[in-house]
């Protein structure tokens, strides 16, 4: 339970650095806008709620309706919230649910600039969402379920706020291979979303095992891992891992229904 508060508080720290300076740099500087797709041919794109952060496009995959409500989980500056109130129009209602103050306070003037009256963004932790059962027909998330700790407890309560029939679109971080263990344990990179990752078959069997149907990989892209970051969390037989693709960082999109 320690380590988890000490996981939360660091990726907290720095998602609220970066609401502040709004650039995509987490964690000894590294850049990891490497990771995002561009959003600006988007229909609802705000330039200034896209700090980069993401590691693919949800609202892509889920087929949002108008009329729906959309829960965004960890929704940073609202980037993916404006493109889904796009899709749902007036009568539907999107909620972007982030623990950082500095992200929330950036959002909120980032709505109030564009004067939408059915989005609305509150704080909370994604292992205990603030929202009633079956209250939401679609659940996004973008880079971000990989930063919590307690990922069995975050899928079960994502189903639970989430009606029958549901839908679930997240783009995340996942890794093929064995990632060493000195790269999981190095908290810095929790920021980055690597030492969070789990495995791609074991990403899926959660969700699996928290009673989604069919959890299918929609979108896959490898990300390449600068040598340097390995080498400072790590060792050159890692290194060499890496370069001959005995284990690999990818980011997916994922698809599913409760």
């Amino acid at each position: 339970m320690e380590k988890n508060n000490e996981v939360k508080q660091f990726v907290m720290d720095r998602y609220n650095e970066v609401a502040e300076s709004s650039c995509g740099c987490c964690g000894d500087n590294t850049n990891y806008t490497m990771f995002s797709d561009s959003y600006a041919a988007k229909k609802g794109y705000v330039p200034d709620a896209d700090l980069s952060l993401g590691c693919g496009i949800p609202t892509d995959y889920v087929n949002i309706k108008q009329g729906e409500h959309v829960l965004d989980l960890g929704s940073g500056a609202g980037n993916d919230c404006f493109v889904a109130r796009s899709i749902v129009g007036e009568n539907g209602k999107v909620t972007g649910l982030d623990f950082s103050d500095k992200m929330l306070e950036k959002a909120r003037l980032n709505n109030e600039k564009m004067g939408y009256k059915n989005v609305s963004f509150v704080k909370g932790d994604i292992e205990s969402i603030p929202l009633p059962d079956n209250s939401v027909d679609v659940v996004i998330s973008n880079c971000v379920l990989n930063l919590v700790p307690d990922k069995t407890k975050a899928f079960s309560e994502i189903r639970r706020v989430m009606k029958p029939g549901g839908r679930l679109s997240v783009s995340d971080i996942v890794i093929r291979g064995d990632l060493p263990q000195e790269l999981r344990d190095a908290v810095a990179l929790y920021a980055g979303c690597i030492s969070g990752a789990l495995k791609i078959d074991e990403y899926i069997q959660a969700f699996k095992e928290a009673g989604f149907e069919n959890p299918e990989t929609k979108k896959e892209k490898h990300l390449p891992i600068s040598d340097r970051l390995i080498l400072k969390h790590s060792t050159e037989k890692a290194l060499a891992d890496f370069k001959e693709g005995l284990v690999e960082v990818l980011s997916i999109t994922l698809f599913a229904r409760k």
